[in-house]
Parts: C-alpha cells; structure tokens; sequence
C-alpha cells in the first residue's frame, strides 16, 4: 500500500474496487478480507464521531493490516498527511495513533529502564492512543495513565474495519449481539463484503446482515460490551472448560510476571494440557511454577492453573504485534 494509491482511492469520483487486506492469522491461515470504500469511511467518520476531534495519524502498525489502513485514511480524510513508520514522532500535540498492548509495554518498560529519547514521552503528546489487536489488562491501563498517556481500548477485526467497539462502547451505527453459546455477533456500516476467494466462509460467516464472529462476549444490560476472548481459546482440560485469556490475565496480575500467554496443546492424558507463557518483570528472579499454580488457584477453579509453565525472554509476535499461537504451540510441545 502507498499513500498516494491510497488518497487516489478514497477520492475516487466513480466506486473504486475494494481494498483487500489480510487478517493476521495469530490462529491460524490468514484470510484476505473484501473492504468496500463506503466501510472504511464509515468507520473513519465513525472514529472521530467518538473520539471528538479529527486530525494527524502517526503510524506505527503494519500498513498492510486493517489498522495501518485506517490510520493513513483517518489522517488522510481529515486533511493531514499521516506520519509514516520510518518517521520521528510529531513535535506538537493533539495527533493520534494505534498500538497493540504489546507495543505500548515494551515502550513503557524501556522508559521505565531509563532508556534515552523514550516513546512515552511522545505518547503524552498524543490526542489519543488507541489500543486493540488483544487483550489489555488493567494494570497496563492504570500504567499508561500514571504515564500522562490516553488510552482507549478498542474491539474489531479486520471484518469490521478495524475497531468497532471503543471502550466498551459501540460505535455509532454498529450493533452487537450475544448468542445463547456467548458467540458475539456484529453487523453495521463498516462490515466486510466477504473473503476474497472463499464464498464457503464468506457465506458461513455473513449471515443475515451480521458477522459471525469467532469471539465469546456478552453484552450487558447498559449496552457495553464484556469480550472475553476467542471461542477458541477455551481449552478443554480433563473434560473441563478453560478460558485461556482469564487465566493469562490472573498471571500478568502476579508481581513477578511482566507478559503472560497461555495456550492448548494436545495431550494424551489431559485431552489437551494448558500451558502458560510468562515474562518476568525486570531484576525480577524466576517465579516457581508451582508458585504461579498457586496463584491461579487462588482466584479460579484448581483445573483452571496451568500444567505446564514455560519462562521466556519475550512473548513471540506476528509484525502486527498480536501473540504467535502457532509458535507458542511449538515451544510448548518443545519443551514438554
């Protein structure tokens, strides 16, 4: 993607073909999703109905994925020209950008190590920061506000152009729905036109005006949205239901641990054996894994704590900053 061809298409007098972006496929094959012009505007316009101002996009995501995207036709849209990856921060304030949690920890974390020219600092200049592409949990909120940053949470996917649902709110115009097996739904504006090559999924997916996610959530009597994860990341363990994100997060709440991801891995005992990933907080000693057990426990269900604890130096990561199951899955099978 270029700018240039970028503007050319947002500008176009006659409807231009749609833009085809990839999903990240941190699950599995990545999909090429069918965006129409009329949705990525719609989710612009929608964007700074929420936000409450309009302005310069820093990028700072793949350009290639649904975030990059809509950072260069937020930024385009309202006049500016973006700031590109390879460029420095912007010297002024009230600019914007898109982050994934794992960007904005490691830009703390070197601040908090003392490192020179720190992004924090840039960050306390931003309008707002938007964070999406996982799970955020409140401590790294509470860390970005005791920093001087804004951040808002975002849901989406690259089906709904991007983020849908800010702080647990929807955006204008876009609905969502729970099913009786928490399955979340969502239809609106911004949706996808469908898979590019792949009617089957498209038609398994798109179904009466709404997307059919792969996420469980529920929606709760104020209207707010309580996502809880993919469907797919609940592990069935010795015949018992694992939600894999609620654990990961019991485990980025313990003192010592910086990062944490869990996952299922087939298991010839357990059916499948869920296996935690945790980074340790810096001058941190290694945590026992008995000891993280513990402390599963004490908040969850025993058959919630993990059976196979794995320290690393970092959490791997796709180039759009989203968790690398796959690879996860590999080391766990490595090192058990």
């Amino acid at each position: 993607m270029s700018v240039s061809d970028l503007r050319e298409w947002l500008a176009c007098a006659e409807e231009p073909r749609p833009w085809v972006v990839e999903t990240s496929g941190s699950s599995g094959r990545p999909k090429r999703v069918v965006l129409s012009r009329a949705a990525v505007l719609a989710s612009v316009a929608a964007t700074e109905a929420r936000l409450g101002a309009a302005g310069p996009w820093v990028l700072r995501v793949p350009e290639s994925y649904v975030a990059g995207l809509n950072v260069l036709a937020r930024s385009l849209v309202a006049g500016h020209e973006p700031v590109l990856a390879d460029e420095p921060w912007p010297t002024g304030d009230g600019w914007f950008t898109s982050l994934v949690p794992t960007q904005l920890v490691r830009m703390l974390d070197a601040e908090s190590a003392g490192a020179a020219g720190s992004d924090v600092g840039a960050l306390r200049r931003a309008h707002t920061v938007l964070l999406g592409g996982g799970p955020i949990d409140p401590g790294l909120r509470e860390r970005a506000a005791a920093a001087g940053i804004t951040v808002v949470a975002t849901y989406g996917s690259a089906e709904t152009c991007g983020g849908c649902v800010y702080d647990g709110l929807p955006l204008d115009g876009i609905e969502v729905a729970s099913d009786p097996d928490g399955r979340l739904r969502v239809r609106g504006p911004m949706l996808f036109d469908g898979y590019e090559g792949d009617p089957d999924l498209t038609e398994q997916v798109l179904v009466d005006g709404w997307f059919v996610t792969a996420d469980a959530g529920e929606v709760r009597p104020d209207g707010t949205l309580r996502v809880l994860g993919r469907l797919d990341d609940v592990v069935v363990s010795g015949g018992v239901n694992v939600p894999g994100p609620a654990v990961a997060a019991r485990l980025r709440a313990h003192p010592q641990v910086a990062q944490a991801e869990v996952v299922g891995v087939p298991d010839p005992e357990w059916g499948n054996r869920l296996v935690a990933f945790v980074v340790g907080t810096p001058g941190a000693g290694a945590v026992e894994a008995e000891v993280l057990r513990a402390w599963v426990r004490a908040a969850h269900p025993r058959a919630w704590a993990p059976r196979q604890v794995v320290a690393v130096p970092e959490i791997p990561v796709l180039a759009n900053g989203k968790p690398d199951r796959l690879r996860l899955q590999d080391l766990a099978r490595a090192d058990g």
